[in-house]
Parts: structure tokens; C-alpha cells; sequence
């Protein structure tokens, strides 16, 4: 039996460059994993059956869940049919969140089976197979902080925060925000904007590479937390218009944003001790808003192996 950690990621950066030629959007982002995870219990069945369960009713445990898709393609490139396996989800990462639940536990499934089964694949090789299922799931593999590009499945490790910051991250666990959705509202709304062709691209690339908030990421010189889709989301979420109403009223918060396509907003603090004091102080107007609260330390590693 193996136990794998799943953790959620957040968008330190998510900058829509424009169109890819297979229709997909070009992203320029920095992705960081928190202290927030779910867990995957693993055992070896070695009867050609693949089964899931997991501790939330609301999450489909059959042939769509990107933990059973994850396990397959693996089997698959393997090459060994009969392997089987019995999963356990436990899930702890709000759903359609914009935290890349999903994601992580489709890498976490990865490394974990390749493991299980002794495959000895590389963690480089574990994140091409993630790639084939979904533009989050490389950097879900190694995680920590990362410069992604392309679909965001092109990963550039960067240097680990030099202290221990933390998230205060905020959703209402009734709502959620289609991904494709908020793409194709950002293409409707700025796409007369969008950088056109690879030289563009590049040096947008080059300017995000270059920028002193990731030399190393610290409270002294904060990132400036920058989400493209927060203007076509904003607008139109409630839930994030209050979540970010909230967190701004947190004058020692080092920024604040919405992660990836929403609605999980987070303001970013020193360390896990303010951040938790900045949640007691807004404890009633968040329960008041029907908004959860965790308080997070950013995490320098991905999935990773418990036991």
C-alpha cells in the first residue's frame, strides 16, 4: 500500500498571451503549490481492474475522473495489461475551484502506480504522460514554484520562497467556475488585444523569467499577483467580487488575487501565523458571505509519496 499527496497550486502570475495555432491560448504563469492536499491510498490488486473510491459522494469515481484516466495511461504505456489497482480519494481540495484538485490527483495517481507497480518511470517522463491529460497536471508531478508556458504544461523550476509565506485562500463551496468558459469569455472580451506570433510570445517569456519577485519569492518584494481572467470572471461572480471585497480589507496582506479561472481567491501573507490571525479577524463577515477559509504555507514540492 502506498499514500500519495496531492497538493492544490495557486497563480502567482496567469498572463493570456494569446492564440496558439491549435486553438488553444498561449499562458505566461507561475504556478505555487500550498500546504492544502488531498490524499490517494494505493494498493496493488494485480487482477487487470482499475477502481476508485473516494470520501465525497459529489465526485465521480468512474471512467472520467482524471485519477482513473491517469491510471490507465499508465498501464497503458507500460505495457503490462494484468496490473490492477484499488484507489482511495480523499478528498480535502475544494471542487472546481481553480486550485487544480483534479489535476493533482491525476499526477498523484502517476507517481504513485508507478511506484506501486515498480515502472521506474522518471518524474520527467510521469509529467509527459500527464501532459496528454490536461495542461495543469506537468507541473501537479514536481509542483513547488514553476514558471509554466504553452498550454502550461511547458515547466522552468524556480528557486523555492526564502520564507515561509503563506495563502489565506477564500471560496464559497456553492459556486464554481467553468474553465473553458472563462477562456472563451476572455478571447470575446480582449482577444483584439492578444500578442500574435512566437516572437511576442518570447518576450513576454523572457520579461516574466527576469522578474525580481522570483529571485527568490519573498515578503520583502511580493509578487504582484497578476490573473488576466480575474477582469472576465470579476465581473461576473458574486462570489469572487466578495471574496476579493474581503481580503482587501487586510492591510497586512502582502497582495491579493484570484487563482486560475476561479472563484478560490487568496490574499498572501509573511508567514502562517499572520495569515491565520488575518482569517480570525474576517472569521464573521466570511461566515456571514457563506465563504470557507484556509490558511496555507506555500509548499516547495508536488505530489509526493507519505508512505
Amino acid at each position: 500500500m502506498i499514500t500519495v499527496s496531492a497538493p492544490a497550486k495557486v497563480n502567482l502570475h496567469l498572463e493570456v498571451l494569446g492564440l496558439r495555432a491549435d486553438g488553444f491560448h498561449e499562458l505566461a504563469m507561475v504556478m505555487q503549490s500550498i500546504d492544502l492536499a488531498d490524499r490517494l491510498v494505493l494498493q496493488n490488486t494485480a487482477d487487470a481492474q482499475l477502481r476508485l473510491s473516494c470520501d465525497d459522494d459529489s465526485l465521480s469515481v468512474q471512467e472520467d475522473n482524471l485519477v482513473l484516466r491517469a491510471a490507465r495511461l499508465l498501464r497503458d504505456r507500460s505495457g503490462f495489461s494484468e496490473l490492477g489497482a484499488a484507489i482511495h480519494l480523499e478528498k480535502r481540495i475544494p471542487i472546481g475551484a481553480g486550485l487544480a484538485g483534479g489535476s493533482s490527483d491525476g499526477a498523484a495517481a502517476l507517481v504513485g502506480l508507478n511506484a506501486l507497480w515498480g515502472l521506474g518511470y522518471s518524474v520527467a517522463d510521469l509529467e509527459m504522460m500527464a501532459a496528454a491529460l490536461g495542461s495543469d497536471m506537468p507541473f501537479c508531478v514536481a509542483g513547488g514554484c514553476q514558471l509554466c508556458f504553452g498550454r502550461g504544461e511547458v515547466l522552468e523550476p524556480v528557486a523555492s520562497a526564502s520564507k515561509a509565506l503563506s495563502v489565506l485562500l477564500v471560496k464559497d463551496p456553492s459556486v464554481s467556475v467553468s474553465t473553458p468558459w472563462a477562456y472563451k469569455r476572455c478571447r470575446e472580451l480582449h482577444g483584439q488585444t492578444y500578442l500574435v506570433g512566437e516572437r511576442a510570445f518570447e518576450q513576454r517569456r523572457e520579461a516574466l523569467r527576469n522578474a525580481a519577485w522570483l529571485k527568490p519569492l519573498r515578503s520583502d518584494c511580493p509578487p504582484p499577483l497578476q490573473n488576466d481572467l480575474q477582469a472576465v470572471v470579476e465581473p461576473e461572480t458574486e462570489a469572487v467580487r466578495q471574496a476579493l471585497r474581503l481580503l482587501n480589507t487586510l492591510s497586512d496582506s502582502l497582495a491579493v488575487a484570484m487563482s486560475g479561472s476561479g472563484p478560490s481567491c487568496f490574499a498572501l501573507f509573511p508567514d502562517l501565523p499572520s495569515c491565520e490571525k488575518a482569517r480570525d479577524r474576517i472569521s464573521v463577515e466570511l461566515d456571514g458571505a457563506g465563504l470557507k477559509a484556509w490558511c496555507c504555507p506555500l509548499r516547495s514540492d508536488g505530489v509526493r509519496i507519505e508512505s
